[in-house]
Order: structure tokens, then sequence, then C-alpha cells
């Protein structure tokens, strides 16, 4: 079977081919969220040297240690020509896979990791020792774990004592750019613009799986509806699919933190409070393992005066598109979408369409930072922090929140508004630009750079006033 073209991740490849550079064997960890394309990075890193894929069991009520023992020795038996081989002792199979592996390039990929292990407490251990006896001792042998879950590989390998020293580099794997994002438009002969582009990204984000189910020859509309609108449509149920992987039996749990979100970013007690529940360390726990599965982030603010980071102050915000549009509108519209009746239906009529597409658009954004730094020619060094910004209200201040804000070493602030229209922008921006601006507490000598980001175009009256710093059009990151 052909696959489909490998697309993007050009700084990813070579940071893995960097490891093929060093005198001595290299272990790997990969990690990011489901359909990110892990399994397929690896595939085109190894598929110039010898290379060998294990991956375990989805696990359920009924998988078993020998379960995925026997998986494991199916595959191994097929990679090494032993057919029906069967085992039933990690260290056995382990050693056996060593034996194949002695000299030369060779790239072992184990794949989603935290399933092999699941029920097997001692799985992780014999890896350990499999590592320190036999596999690096090749030291043109490179071990690649990778797996969704994140928070499972933090706790038990990049933070386990069992592990420690022993990793040579960690890939955290994230969307894709929107500039490769646009390479899955290519090819065909219709012609779409970059507005009907990014409805399709708000939803799917830069997640190579979803993009590869676009049908180029279909506006965004149609598109939208055959993924989420349509029975059996692959992102119908795909929520479940990424819960239940993850977080088993909390997921329902972890469901409900995300769907506080869905409206927009909170901070920890709103959270709490959203939740009726009291503040603690396992609220926090779900949260921090939310974070480093990549599903929603954890925006601090700063003190402009300062130009550092309030450690106490900051804000989650909901990051993955996917995860907000299921939540706001396939959830509670199941069993209308199994019966298909919104195929005839327009989706903008769909209730608060254009706020979600809007923060939706806002998260694409902020993923692609890197094209609004190359717009404002800011180099990564000139910049003392980023992020999206909110004050609180005080008796002496009045609130206020940037959708996208840059504090830079020479005392200047690139305030940036974020807007996702299917018009032009009219010049009421203006004024609501000096008002966020006015609002801000910053100290005396600060100078302030306005920013407008947008889609299709900004009335001339816009341009000739001559407000904006910079006035950029995010379609140009398609070509970036």
């Amino acid at each position: 079977m052909t696959m489909a073209p490998f697309i993007g991740r050009k700084v990813e490849l070579a940071e893995l081919k960097q490891q093929t550079k060093k005198r001595t064997s290299s272990l790997i960890v990969v990690k990011g969220r489901r359909r990110i394309g892990k399994s397929r990075l690896i595939e085109e890193f190894g598929k110039n040297h010898k290379f060998y894929a294990f991956s375990g069991l989805p696990p359920t009520e009924k998988t078993t240690k020998q379960s995925q023992l026997d998986e494991f020795a199916s595959q191994l038996g097929l990679a090494i020509g032993i057919p029906g081989l069967k085992g039933d002792d990690w260290n056995a199979l382990f050693l056996l896979l060593a034996k194949q592996t002695q000299q030369g390039r060779i790239i072992i990929l184990l794949d989603e990791i935290s399933w092999i292990g699941s029920k097997d407490s001692d799985f992780l251990g014999k890896l350990k020792n499999a590592w320190d006896l036999y596999l690096k001792k090749n030291p043109k042998l490179i071990l690649v774990i990778c797996g969704s879950a994140t928070a499972w590989i933090e706790k038990n390998i990049l933070n386990s004592t069992g592990f420690m020293g022993r990793v040579s580099y960690t890939l955290s794997l994230e969307e894709l750019p929107i500039s490769d994002s646009n390479h899955f438009w290519k090819g065909s002969g219709s012609q779409f613009s970059a507005y009907d582009k990014f409805k399709i990204l708000a939803i799917t984000g830069g997640i190579p799986r979803y993009l590869e189910e676009i049908q180029t020859q279909l506006p965004s509309e149609e598109n939208i509806k055959n993924l989420c609108f349509k029975r059996g449509g692959v992102l119908v149920n795909e929520f479940n699919h990424i819960f239940s992987d993850l977080f088993a039996k909390r997921s329902e749990k972890y469901k409900k933190i995300v769907k506080c979100l869905v409206q927009g970013s909170l901070e920890y007690g709103e959270i709490c409070e959203k939740l009726s529940i009291g503040k603690s360390g396992l609220i926090s726990e779900y949260l921090n393992d939310l974070v480093a599965s990549g599903f929603i982030s954890r925006d601090n603010t700063w003190d402009p005066k300062a130009g550092i980071m309030a450690p106490l102050l900051f804000k989650y915000r909901l990051r993955d598109n996917y995860l907000r549009f299921y939540l706001k509108y396939i959830e509670n519209r199941l069993p209308e979408i199994e019966k298909n009746i919104y195929q005839l239906k327009s989706l903008s009529s769909l209730p608060g369409w254009t706020t979600i597409m809007g923060l939706q658009f806002q998260n694409l954004v902020l993923n692609n930072r890197y094209f609004i730094h190359e717009k404002l020619r800011i180099s990564a060094d000139d910049i003392v922090t980023e992020n999206p910004f909110f004050q609180n209200q005080t008796t002496r201040r009045k609130g206020c929140q940037i959708d996208y804000m840059i504090q830079t070493r020479n005392n200047v602030l690139y305030v940036c508004e974020i807007k996702f229209l299917r018009d032009e922008i009219k010049k009421g921006i203006i004024s609501e630009m000096k008002e966020k601006i006015t609002r801000l507490s910053t100290p005396r000598g600060m100078s302030f750079c306005p920013v407008l980001i947008h889609v299709n175009g900004v009335n001339d009256s816009i341009i000739e006033s001559n407000y904006f710093t910079e006035i950029i059009n995010f379609s140009d990151a398609f070509e970036s």
C-alpha cells in the first residue's frame, strides 16, 4: 500500500538526523497529541536505515500483560523472520531483539509505549535494563520511545530515576505550521481563498491526520460537514477516542475541565468555581496533565514594568481547536448527525459561530506566532516575554485583555489585535485599540506599537490613518 506523501517536519527531521552524527547510541523520546504524526515522522526518519517498529495493543478491559507480550512477540517474529514467535517475558524478547541489532545503523521504534507497558509494572524496568545491558552496546543504534500519553511519559520516563541520564533527546511534536498545512491543498485544480482554508484549519488545527481527510475539490463548508456533521465522519467520534486512550477512567473529569474553557480562557479559581469544587492538588494535577498533553495552554501574564512573568497570575486556554469545536458543536448534536440532518444546513447559522471561529483563528495565530515575529522583524533574542495578555481590574486601574502582546528588550510593547472576519475590517478598530492601550498599566518611557492581524483585508481609511505600526495579512503565512 502506497503511503501518503510526507509533508513538512524539516526541522524535526534535521534534529533527529543530528543524532546519527554521534559516536554513541541514542535513546530518544517523542511525545505529542494523538494524530499529530509521531509514528509517521519516525518512519520517515528510519526509511533509509534498518528499521524495526513495534506498537502496543490499545488498552481495553480485557487487555492483559500476556496479550501485550503476545503482540510484541508476534511483531518481533515477523520482523526477524520467525513467524509465530511466542514469549512470556520481556527480558527474553528484548534479548532476542538485541541479538538482531548488534551492528550497523539501526532504528527501533517502540510506539505507544504506555499501551505496551500499561499492564506490567516491571516493563519499564526491564526495558531500562535491556538498554543498559544490550541495546546501547551498538553505537549506531537509535531507540525511539514514542507515545500520546504525554503525562505518563513525563512521569514514568523523563522524570523517572530509572531513565535518568539515559535519554539523549526529547522531541515534543507540535501541530504543522500553516505553511506546511497549505501543502494539503496543492495538486488540486480547485482554487480556494485563504479565508476558506482558515475555516477548515480553525477546526482541524495543523493536525496531519485530520488534514489528510480534506477533499481539495470541495469548499470549506462541505469539508467541515463531511468531517464533523456526517454520520461516520472522521471527527464525529474522535473526541472519545482521544480521551479514552489517554485518560481512561478519568476521562470524564478531564472532559469537564476542558469544557469550561470552550468560551474562553479562565483562571484557576474560575475553573474551580465553574466546576463547583474546591481548589486542590488533584485539580492542579489534571490541569498539568492537559497542558502536558498539548490540549490546553497555561498563559502567564506579566508586569510590563518589570518585564517578567507573574508566576501567580495566569489563565488556562483551550489551545486544541478540534476539542473546542467538538464540545461546542458536535457533542450535543450527535443524534441529529446520526440522521444526517446537517447536510443541508448552513454552518454559519449555528449559534455563536462567529465568536467561536474567532477564538479558533486566534489559536491558529498563537500556534504560528513565529510568522508574526517574522513580519515585525523581531528576533527571539529581542523578546523579553510574549503571550495573550490580561490585566485584572483593581481600584486603581481598569481591566484589560490583549489578544497577543510582545515586550522587547528595547522597552517596546507590540499590542496585537487578531480579527477573523468575512469582510474587510472597518475603521472602528482604531478606537478599540486606543481604549485597550489607554488601560494598560506601564512605566514611563514604554513605547507602544499597535498591530492588526487580519485575513480578508482592511478598509482604506485604516491604512490612510497610519495608526497601526504593522498590518499583517495572516493569509501570507500560507506561503511563508
